[in-house]
């Protein structure tokens, strides 16, 4: 799920939508327990996501997002994942309010048990996940860093506006870097019909170095997806300087530019998106 750019959310307890949301085509399904899920559904959410993973078909990656670990709904959501059976095709877990290492590891263990290679995506979501995002970023079974823009504007009570949340999106990227994760997934657009809003949301967090980003409804997946990726122009301007060096040479100009080491990494890490598959 490294090269992943579109991870879109499912409420658990709507499980007609489950083959509509594979048939989009994200690059991660995301069915939730959490947040769309009203505690006395989850139950029966749980049921339901057990049943299409036991007989889903091809398609994207399919995630969990569970309950976090302070919730009253976290030790159900952890005894249902021991009682699936091994080998559900299951990528891995959401994390929700991620904030401690160990209960990270310990989920991680959990996951394992029945998916071997499953791994974490670590929601920061609060102003205590940030301080130890380091951490997060660095806890066994974490692939992956997202962001949670939303509850965290909450639990800070400041603004849901880009000048308050670019502290946090910046130590996000930066904590993903420093543990060699994946670039971050950035928190959702609540815009859903105005897809100016999401193609400037989009193109914000890529310049900050977000990777991908959360979506809530199929409609934005075309455009997220388009946003991350590189445009023609970029695809082309890449190519000619990994021609331009391919004889060895820093010595050389693209464009009326000079080439040197950082200009060929960001070439060869613009067509590396083009060509490496999302579930990788």
């Amino acid at each position: 799920m490294q090269n992943a750019i579109s991870y879109l959310f499912v409420p658990g307890d709507r499980p007609e939508r489950f083959d509509k949301a594979a048939a989009a085509a994200p690059d991660v399904m995301v069915l939730d327990l959490e947040d769309a899920v009203h505690p006395d559904a989850k139950p029966a959410a749980r049921e339901a996501i057990a049943a299409w993973l036991a007989t889903r078909g091809p398609g994207p990656a399919a995630l969990v997002r569970i309950n976090d670990a302070a919730s009253p709904a976290f030790p159900a959501d952890l005894a249902w994942l021991r009682a699936l059976p091994a080998g559900t095709r299951l990528a891995g877990l959401m994390v929700p309010k991620a904030e401690d290492a160990a209960a990270l590891a310990g989920i991680a263990d959990a996951l394992r048990q029945i998916a071997p290679q499953g791994t974490l995506v670590a929601i920061i979501e609060t102003a205590l996940g940030l301080h130890r995002v380091d951490e997060v970023a660095a806890a066994d079974g974490v692939a992956r860093l997202a962001f949670g823009s939303l509850d965290y504007a909450v639990d800070l009570g400041c603004a849901h506006v880009r000048e308050a949340l670019a502290h946090a999106r910046a130590r996000i990227v930066l904590a993903s870097r420093v543990a060699g994760l994946a670039q971050p997934v950035d928190g959702v657009t609540t815009a859903l019909k105005d897809e100016a809003v999401l193609a400037d949301d989009v193109a914000y967090a890529r310049a900050l170095g977000f990777g991908a980003k959360l979506c809530i409804h199929p409609a934005q997946l075309q455009a997220v997806r388009a946003g991350f990726l590189p445009t023609p122009e970029q695809a082309d301007w890449a190519r000619r300087v990994l021609a331009a060096t391919a004889a060895g040479s820093h010595a050389v100009q693209v464009d009326g530019k000079m080439v040197d080491r950082p200009v060929i990494e960001q070439a060869k890490r613009l067509l590396a998106l083009l060509s490496a598959p999302a579930s990788s």
